[in-house]
């Protein structure tokens, strides 16, 4: 393994750059010299191993000659899945425990090991079943992956899924973004010999490989600290949580009980005998090991506000916080809640705007309501992730297409990104009732990429589609597209018509250096029914876009309205509250007239932690100046103030920038 390294180091003190393909010639030949298993020098154990060294053996780690910056290129190389990164922020996925749905949608998975629509065999889910849902030890188990992999993790997106987030009770929805927030702030990453890629290493000069390949983001074991290890490589935050959760019998439910009662529903849901929500009752809500769980998965708005007033200055800071729900759980109570919990983003599924197709489906929701919370998002600031589906039962390729291009057109809707996927028959959904009659037939490939591509053609500048496919195993998927690379065939058959792509996600520049004297400041214009928008970007000569930013200028009738809705509503505050806390009063509306409002800022690059210098888009400025513009270009327009929807990691950036703190958001005079 230190051989590979020096080689590695050799070459970049020459100058020469070591990518993908000299990577696995240097592995290879290795593998031979040694003989045996290539794998045991797989690239994502050789930055493991330099950490380990660097930390455990400094005296070693000398003799290699490491300089700072051949230090920075030398990581870079090793860094396992670098777009991981790419857009200048490291994401970490969390998923909320198994609760009762709202929802009865035909085409839901119902594995009852997890919440609503979600698989046990997804990677995020099985990371957060290891770590009990607990959202500080998923926390610190990603933390620690992506640290070990090689990423900057100072700048971290939080997203949360699962079930409907208002469907859960608020304490619980508090508890759970205060831990969040908390195993952020504690740091708690593990130490290099908690690496799962050390485990079973090969003694030097050999490839023997011993136990199975470990898997990338596992729960940390909290067995006995190494004695080669100076300190524990377990952060003390997560042995104390793991003991707790020992201590209510929940590690003991899983190898027992609770993997019978799974082995005794799940036929019974997926025959139709049971519901989702009746086998989660029984799972979940009567086991007295998660209710003495849920007795402590509590925490005051005042336990919350501490913590992020923590993060504001934390090593890894949140620049977003995202949550799932549904359209008709969208409520000016709901997002004030939401808001003041440091939420930034919506993600909420949509999966079609015909009314027919929504309603053979089971949505059981109105084509109007969907409208409305999309009104409510933007006047609230929020940015719109919606998630939007092919090939549902009673659709058709051109009506498909017909549907999605109403949904990116329409004033209405117009998201801000989109999770496009065709639906898959799981074996547990309702939808199989449909498939073995004869009503519902997957979508052939052909038709499928034809449906898709002409989707992205159809998607405007100002959108970005974020993926076209569920994290499910094909070993899940009864019928329906099976193929991982979907995407590739679909941008493949984009290519093949000749014409532009003008979604951002196309365009961006992600890992690529820019030259800011190049780049220009564009501004995309569009309508909706509640606010005018303006889409700046920086974008290359070639279109590729640099960053951009998401102004938002909402309609004073529109302001009025929202302000009369809740004020007749009874609700002068932001909702629900932990059990025992006061509520501080906030004004009847969120907004006044005369507010304009900044909902996103992003500038491309990999993330580089705080206080070092980049050479992507993201350290030049090109942020600041987005946000100038967009007070030049509110002000013109007759606004007296604009607001920014700020992450709680990004308050200081926008007080340096002359906002300051103001109820839900920062505001600046103009």
């Amino acid at each position: 393994m230190e051989d590979i390294i020096l080689q590695i180091v050799a070459a970049l003190r020459r100058g020469e750059e070591v990518g993908e393909r000299e990577l696995v010639k240097l592995i290879h030949a290795q593998a031979k010299r040694a003989g045996g298993d290539k794998r045991a020098f797989a690239k994502r154990r050789l930055l493991p191993f330099y950490q380990r060294v660097k930390h455990e053996d400094p005296e070693r780690w000398a003799r290699w000659g490491i300089t700072p910056e051949l230090e920075e290129r030398l990581v870079a190389t090793l860094r396992i899945k670098p777009r991981r990164s790419a857009s200048g922020v490291a994401t970490i996925t969390v998923i909320t425990k198994p609760w009762p749905c709202s929802g009865s949608c035909i085409f839901c998975p119902n594995d009852i090991r997890m919440p609503k629509s979600y698989l046990a065999d997804e990677p995020a889910c099985a990371r957060a079943e290891q770590n009990y849902f607990d959202p500080y030890l998923q926390v610190s188990a990603r933390l620690t992956a992506l640290a070990q992999m090689g990423h900057a993790t100072d700048k971290i997106e939080l997203i949360v899924l699962g079930g409907t987030w208002s469907d859960y009770p608020a304490e619980y929805q508090t508890w759970f973004v205060t831990e969040l927030f908390r195993a952020l702030n504690d740091d708690a990453v593990a130490g290099v010999t908690a690496n799962p890629m050390l485990r079973g290493f090969p003694a030097e000069g050999t490839a023997s490989m011993a136990g199975a390949e470990p898997t990338e983001g596992a729960a940390l074991e909290d067995g006995p600290a190494s004695a080669a290890a100076p300190v524990d490589p377990i952060p003390a935050g997560v042995r104390a949580r793991r003991e707790r959760y020992r201590a209510c019998g929940i590690e003991r439910w899983y190898a027992e009980e609770g993997a019978a009662q799974v082995d005794a529903l799940q036929p019974l849901v997926d025959a139709g005998e049971q519901t989702y929500n009746q086998a989660i009752g029984r799972l979940f809500r009567a086991a007295p090991a998660w209710r003495d769980a849920a007795a402590w998965q509590r925490a005051t708005m005042d336990d919350l506000e501490h913590e992020q007033r923590r993060n504001e200055s934390a090593r890894h800071r949140v620049v977003g916080l995202v949550v799932e729900t549904r359209p008709d759980a969208i409520t000016p109570a709901a997002l004030a809640l939401i808001r003041r919990m440091g939420a930034t983003k919506i993600q909420m599924g949509v999966q079609s705007v015909n009314q027919k197709i929504l309603k053979a489906n089971g949505r059981g929701i109105t084509t109007a309501r969907i409208a409305r919370s999309f009104d409510l998002l933007r006047l609230f600031g929020f940015k719109i992730h919606a998630h939007f589906m092919a090939n549902l039962l009673g659709a058709t390729p051109e009506a498909d297409k017909r549907d999605y291009r109403s949904f990116v057109t329409g004033r209405a809707y117009l998201p801000d990104e989109v999770k496009l996927y065709p639906c898959a028959l799981i074996g547990s959904s309702r939808l199989r009732e449909r498939y073995e009659a004869g009503e519902w037939v997957p979508y052939t490939e052909d038709e499928l990429v034809g449906v898709l591509a002409a989707d992205v053609l159809a998607t405007p500048a100002f959108c970005r589609v974020s993926r076209m496919i569920r994290d499910f195993s094909s070993l899940d998927i009864m019928a329906g597209n099976k193929k991982p690379n979907l995407r590739q065939l679909v941008e493949r058959r984009v290519a093949e018509t000749g014409e532009p792509v003008h979604e951002i996600r196309y365009r961006e520049i992600a890992l690529d250096a820019v030259d800011p004297a190049e780049l220009e400041l564009k501004v995309v214009p569009y309508e909706t029914t509640a606010t005018s928008e303006c889409f700046l970007q920086w974008v290359t000569p070639a279109g590729r876009i640099a960053g951009f930013l998401r102004l938002s200028l909402p309609r004073e009738d529109a302001v009025r309205a929202l302000g009369d809705a809740i004020a007749a509503g009874g609700t002068s505050g932001p909702g629900p509250t932990a059990p025992g806390e006061t509520s501080d009063p906030v004004p009847t509306s969120p907004i006044a007239p005369g507010e304009a409002m900044i909902r996103e800022v992003h500038v491309y690059g990999s993330a580089v932690p705080v206080g070092e210098e980049g050479h992507a888009a993201q350290h030049q400025g090109l942020g600041r100046r987005l946000v100038e513009r967009a007070c030049e270009l509110a002000r013109a327009a007759g606004y007296a103030r604009i607001n920014v929807i700020s992450a709680v990691g990004t308050r200081e950036y926008y007080r340096r920038l002359g906002f300051h703190d103001h109820g839900l958001y920062q505001q600046r005079e103009l």
